[in-house]
């Protein structure tokens, strides 16, 4: 059946025969694309793309690590056509070409391979899977059983009584009954399915119309394929949806089914140049595999090779559910984070506890007492922390031993689970101890959930999902999935698995507990497992542990605090502006329709390309990676720059439409009933320079600019008796440039309070201060933050409207000014090609995987990047800064005054008329003092009745 891989899953498979352990083969070509796509790309410093090779690597020595003793075969496709593109030219005529990232990390894969004990097969002609399929047929003679490492649904028709496919990705092991239970059918009929299916993806076309329900039916009611089209004529009393025209769409693609089936058959008859016997472990090249691992900069494969003579075989195989968790290892040297491939794991048992009555209940609060840190996990009726109930927690003290505590489960009765309230009550003071250090993933959303119980989580040590995103931000995303994958090498139980897909997704009070129970305690005992291992990396770097402890952190519960408080708007104004909006599109759409002669869709891409492109023959500027003439938002924009109008209408229509859908229709539906305001969530971990994000609703990109923009904010209100307290700090990132770059003309501009956009343009234009006009003052703000951005004199030229060589002169001139703005840039650009990270004032690190990239265009993206990173991190972090001094403050004080949002530079605040005025100096006093720089830091501060009032 379809298991987890489990111990007892992988004990049967290797114990299946007396005399030998299993023969493994291994669909390489699966494993080439999944780890491609799984993992972060990574390069060394060459500009080498090496983070496939890395993950496949890892994933064989897993395997073997799972499999002691037993032969690991690993088996790719050969360059060139197969037998099956001459009976069939368009087989995979759809599949697009393997990425250039990709195409190069082949070769040194199979040099690695090849220096190992496993064998490395490749037969040109043939596919692997007929590869795989005949020496599984071989080894089923021989008596042997055979297991099939893939993911590949099609190698299901291999399965018998002596194969069995596993799934290392997915952690499922799959026998005869496992192919019955997940098709419906049995390995006999897979062939058949596919061939009445067809498969889009290798360009298989099976008969039209007939989808998996309908082979189903097919298959289920008639048997294979030659017995379907014996009886025909028993097709349509078989009762599924289409059944009564199926005998004739089938009978006019006959040709086509058999094509598919000869297609989807895999050959296990191949005549091989190798024989059985010789399937047997080879031997380790040592030299060559260390080269190989230098070659790539494989850190820590290096090291452990130096270290050992040889690498150290994987101590341990997947025993449990979650599989086995790695020792902790180091940063490599070039500072990207570990990932599976260079980690050391240990065998751990897991022992997962369900707790349903008290006296279990009572140990396991000894054993948090007890413990000097804990990990802990609310499961919850939603991802909303606003509605959502609490239904269980979930407890870790060791690695592998942890415990679900069920407590609200529809379909359990009260005997058979604890009382909601009185176990919740009853954590309450170990919960609420600032001494009891807990560790948790995205703890925000635990602190927020338990207040609604009255429970004010404290002692809040750790946070993976922060650990990890301070480590690197650009390694992985950073929830708990992708990062068991990276840094444990750990497929964990997805919620998707036990809670099923789409409108019929189950909540977890509906779940099953013998599905629920495995699942929530996997939560907490891998979130202190990645702690593990993630933690003895951050310590080793210093400027990393403080801003992890002194800005991520203490942030958590300022972040919740500023998410529960919400914001009031007005929904009665933002349904008068919706119906507003819709009479522009309306007259928007008039006026498009007629400069182009006809109606047509405006928010159809297909339809502005037929239109633009092809009727009115405009100029193509851009392309889409299936090569079809681009309607990206800058494509319209250079268009209507050149003045076609026509385009200039189209990007109007689209903003406007954004803004109704986002923000002015969906606003109101996003009130809370309880609390009558709109919630947020902010986000440490998206980002990758540090600044924070918000969704539902996303209060970062409300225009400023427009009239529509600000009409949005005046929505955003302050309840009667308060004030709208806005609080924004005056070009940040221009002052943290000059500090970092220590340039006397901009430091003695800032210094001395000088507008410095006109302070720029005098310089740049060379008149008096007095004498700059508004046009060089405009020129002169495009170039100070152009240039922050790593603006070239071509974007500077496109934004300003004027010539290249006369942009490229006004760059010469500004550098020639700022001297050492100049240099700040190249340091910075040298230190990233050397270190591959940039760093900001406080030590945050972003990571940059590109600048050393093969392709010219990545690796000057890559610079511009690294040009503007430090100084907006830096922003981040001193924002973070101020939020985390002025909530301590507002705490303190008890003011009748609470931050409501976080916008980019600016913290908005709600507060009683009659303390507007201690407020504003306070705020203005503690933003202004988050950080020392060799600039004041000069915080602007507005008071209004809405946001557009105090903006």
């Amino acid at each position: 059946m379809t298991n987890s891989l489990n111990a007892d899953s992988l004990h049967a498979l290797n114990d299946q025969s007396t005399n030998q352990q299993p023969l493994v083969l291994v669909d390489g070509s699966s494993y080439l694309y999944r780890a491609y796509h799984a993992l972060p790309p990574l390069t060394n410093s060459k500009g080498q793309p090496t983070g496939a090779v890395k993950g496949v690597f890892s994933m064989l020595r897993r395997l073997q690590a799972d499999y002691p003793g037993s032969t690991v075969v690993v088996i790719f496709d050969a360059k060139g056509k197969t037998f099956r593109d001459d009976i069939y030219p368009e087989y995979k005529a759809n599949r697009p070409p393997m990425p250039d990232d990709l195409r190069p990390q082949v070769e040194p894969l199979f040099e690695i391979i090849r220096a190992t004990d496993m064998p490395l097969i490749l037969v040109p002609g043939v596919e692997a899977d007929d590869v795989i399929g005949t020496l599984a047929a071989w080894a089923t003679k021989a008596g042997r059983y055979t297991v099939v490492s893939t993911g590949d649904k099609d190698l299901a028709q291999l399965v018998n009584d002596h194969v069995t496919l596993v799934n290392t990705m997915s952690n499922t092991v799959m026998d005869v009954p496992g192919v019955h239970e997940k098709f419906g059918i049995g390995p006999e009929l897979i062939i058949d399915f596919l061939a009445l299916m067809g498969d889009k993806v290798d360009n298989i076309p099976g008969v039209p119309g007939v989808g998996e329900k309908t082979a189903l039916g097919l298959l289920q009611g008639l048997g294979g394929l030659n017995q379907i089209y014996q009886n025909l004529d028993k097709v349509a009393s078989l009762g599924f949806r289409g059944a009564k025209s199926m005998a004739k769409k089938l009978e006019e693609h006959r040709a086509s089914a058999y094509i598919s089936y000869e297609l989807a058959t895999i050959r296990t008859n191949l005549e091989l140049d190798i024989a059985f016997d010789d399937l047997v472990p080879g031997t380790y090249d040592n030299p060559k595999l260390l080269a190989c691992f230098e070659e790539l900069e494989f850190r820590g494969w290096v090291k452990e090779m130096k270290e050992h003579g040889a690498l150290l075989p994987m101590k341990g195989a997947l025993v449990n559910r979650a599989g086995a968790a790695p020792l902790p290892d180091t940063a490599s040297a070039t500072g990207v984070s570990p990932s599976v491939a260079e980690v050391q794991t240990a065998v751990i048992e897991t022992r997962y506890e369900t707790i349903l009555r008290q006296a279990d209940f009572e140990r396991w609060l000894e054993k948090l007492k007890a413990a000097e840190l804990f990990a802990f996990d609310t499961e919850t009726t939603s991802l909303d922390y606003m509605e959502a109930e609490i239904v269980g927690l979930s407890f870790a003290v060791n690695a592998g031993e942890a415990a679900y505590v069920p407590l609200a489960h529809d379909y359990l009765d009260a005997p058979n689970q604890l009382d909601r309230i009185t176990a919740l009550n009853t954590l309450k003071p170990l919960l609420e101890d600032e001494n009891r250090k807990k560790v948790g993933q995205n703890l925000k959303y635990d602190r927020s959930v338990l207040l609604h119980y009255g429970i004010d989580l404290k002692g809040i040590a750790f946070d993976t999902m922060l650990e990890s995103y301070v480590l690197n931000s650009t390694a992985t995303r950073h929830n708990m999935d992708a990062l068991a994958e990276n840094y444990l090498g750990l497929q964990t139980i997805k919620f998707e698995d036990i809670a099923g897909k789409g409108a019929k997704q189950l909540t977890f009070n509906q779940i099953a507990l013998e599905q629920a129970a495995p699942y929530a305690a996997e939560d907490a005992d891998i979130t202190l497992r990645l702690h593990q291992a993630l933690w003895p990396q951050l310590e080793q770097e210093p400027k990393l542990a403080v801003v992890f402890h002194e800005l991520e952190m203490p942030l958590v519960p300022v972040l919740s605090r500023i998410e529960r408080n919400g914001a009031l708007v007005d929904a009665k104004l933002l349904g008068l502006q919706s119906r507003e909006l819709t009479q522009s599109l309306q007259q928007l759409q008039d006026q498009a329709w007629t400069l182009a002669g006809e109606g047509f869709n405006l928010s159809s891409p297909k339809q502005l390309q037929a239109l633009l492109f092809e009727k009115l023959q405009l100029p193509v500027l851009k392309k889409t990676p299936k090569g079809q003439p681009s309607t990206a938002e800058d494509v319209l924009e250079e268009l209507a720059q050149q003045g076609h109008e026509l385009p200039r209408l189209i990007m109007a229509y689209r903003g406007l439409s954004k803004l109704k859908s986002t923000y002015t229709d969906k606003l109101p539906k996003m009130i809370n009933p309880r609390t009558g305001r709109v919630h947020t969530s902010y986000h440490q971990a998206v980002t990758a320079t540090g600044r924070l994000s918000s969704s539902d609703p996303n209060l970062q990109n409300i225009p400023v600019r427009t009239e529509e923009g600000r009409r949005i904010r005046q929505a955003f209100i302050a309840k009667p008796g308060y004030k709208l307290v806005a609080a924004d700090y005056s070009q940040i990132e221009l002052r943290i440039m000059a500090h970092l770059s220590g340039d006397q003309g901009l430091l003695e501009a800032f210094a001395n309070g000088l507008d410095v956009h006109k302070a720029t343009a005098a310089e740049v234009f060379g008149v008096i201060l007095d004498e700059v006009t508004s046009d060089q003052r405009r020129s002169a703000k495009a170039i100070n933050f152009g240039l922050i951005y790593g603006m070239s004199a071509f974007g500077l030229a496109k934004q300003l409207g004027i010539g290249r060589a006369d942009a490229q002169q006004y760059v010469q001139r500004y550098f020639e000014r700022y001297p050492g703005v100049q240099d700040y840039m190249e340091r910075t650009r040298k230190q990233a090609h050397e270190l591959g990270y940039v760093e900001t004032i406080y030590g945050r690190r972003l990571y940059l995987p590109d600048i050393n990239a093969g392709n010219k265009m990545r690796q000057q993206a890559a610079e511009r990047t690294a040009i503007n990173a430090p100084m907006q991190g830096t922003a981040a972090d001193i924002i973070k800064k101020a939020m985390i001094s002025v909530d301590s403050w507002l705490q303190e004080s008890q003011h009748d005054a609470r931050m409501i949002m976080q916008v980019h530079d600016e913290l908005v605040l709600e507060v009683k008329e009659e303390l507007v005025e201690q407020v504003v100096a306070e705020l203005k006093a503690r933003m202004a003092a988050a950080a020392t720089l060799a600039v004041p830091l000069i915080v602007d501060v507005g008071v209004g009745n809405n946001w557009d009032e105090a903006h």
